[in-house]
Order: C-alpha cells, then sequence, then structure tokens
C-alpha cells in the first residue's frame, strides 16, 4: 500500500492512500478527530482501574498514544489489542509528529511501532500492548474487552469490513455493558449493529462530521 505524509487542519499529520481518495484520519485535524471520537466520547466514559481496548485498524498508532496517556493520568492499567493488515514502517512511523503536537517524548511512540507483532508487548508499567498482523475476516478472535475503537477505512471504500459478520465478532469481542465506538454514522452501520444486538447511540461528530456513533452491548 502506498502512502503519503500530509499535514491535517489542526497541526497534526495524517496519511493518504495514493490512488484512492481516503486518508487515516479526518483533513480537519488527525489528532482532534481521534480525541473526540475515540477518547472523550469511549475511553473517557470507563472508570474503572483495568481497561481492556480492541482496536481494528492500528494504523498510525495515533488512538494507542491517546489512550495511554489518558489511562496513564487517570491511572488506569490499559491493555491494548489492535489488528492491522497494512502496518506503517518504521520510517514512516517516525515522520509523524503526533508526540510533538501533544508535548510528549518521541520514545512512547517509537515504542509502539517498534513492538513485535502477534505477542503481548509490556510497553511501560501501566500499558500492555498485543498488535495483531493479518486481515480481520481471516481471523478467529477471542476476549473480552470493555471497548471496541472501529477504525477501519469507511464504509464506502472498505465495505467488507462493516459488514454484519465483522461488526458481530466486534459485539462478541466485547464484554456485556460494552462500548463500539466509530467515527461513521451511516445509516447501514447502525443497523447492522443493531441486527448483531447493540444499543446504539448517534453523538455529535468531531469538526468537519455531523454524526459519529456509539453503541453499549446489551
Amino acid at each position: 500500500m502506498n502512502r503519503k505524509i500530509f499535514l491535517t487542519e489542526d497541526g497534526s499529520h495524517s496519511l493518504q492512500v495514493t490512488g484512492l481518495q481516503e486518508t487515516y484520519h479526518s483533513i480537519h485535524g488527525a489528532i482532534q478527530e481521534s480525541q473526540h471520537v475515540f477518547i472523550n466520547n469511549g475511553l473517557n466514559t470507563l472508570i474503572q482501574s483495568n481497561i481492556s481496548v480492541f482496536e481494528m485498524g492500528f494504523g498510525t498508532g495515533l488512538n494507542a498514544l491517546l489512550g495511554y496517556l489518558l489511562c496513564h493520568s487517570k491511572q488506569q492499567f490499559l491493555t491494548y489489542t489492535s489488528i492491522e493488515k497494512y502496518p506503517l514502517s518504521n520510517q514512516e512511523a517516525m515522520q509523524l509528529n503526533f508526540p510533538e503536537r501533544l508535548d510528549q517524548n518521541r520514545s512512547f511512540f517509537d515504542r509502539l511501532h517498534k513492538a513485535g507483532w502477534d505477542s503481548p508487548s509490556l510497553i511501560e508499567p501501566d500499558f500492555k500492548l498485543t498488535k495483531i498482523k493479518g486481515d480481520i475476516s481471516k481471523l478467529e478472535l477471542s476476549g473480552e474487552h470493555d471497548i471496541v475503537f472501529f477504525d477501519a477505512f469507511s464504509p464506502d471504500i472498505q465495505p467488507n469490513l462493516w459488514t454484519t459478520e465483522i461488526l458481530n465478532k466486534m459485539h462478541n469481542l466485547l464484554r456485556l455493558g460494552g462500548l463500539f465506538v466509530t467515527y461513521s454514522a451511516k445509516g447501514r452501520v447502525r443497523r447492522s449493529l443493531q441486527e448483531v444486538g447493540f444499543s446504539v447511540e448517534r453523538l455529535p461528530g468531531p469538526p468537519g462530521k455531523r454524526e459519529m456513533i456509539r453503541a453499549t452491548k446489551t
């Protein structure tokens, strides 16, 4: 997959897939989109001392970075599992400016990307990361997570990742009462989530987007 780095409107980087009109984050701001969707309306609503995240699409590692910063500040232990079919190279990751935009040392972010695949890595005493390299449609997954960050490319670009079958996998990966959050608010996504057993709510979206979805396993 060929990609190029560009600046979004909040000064943080994102990636564009060459040949597709698709970017890894909102052009209106990578950090502010991830912060709004996955952190403020997802992770920050959880109060337990140990939190387990499953992420669809490790991508740039931005969600993992923001998730760690929040949980570390709240003295919560974060177990983070993420799947990615097309990992960034270390060279690509080293060019991303997220740590600098967040006034953070680069060390943690670099270790996210340098961590091995398909086995757990204790990146910090309060952060355990497992990166899975592969195609979610072909893998059997297990676990009981508190929240799913669903950050695949858009349903128009990758409809095969937004099917009832895939969303049912996400439902099965959550504990009762667990959350599913995504930037998409398309009607067909909402209906598929309801079909597999989620209670769905539409929330105000980040800048440049009217709505997002948060769903609960009931």
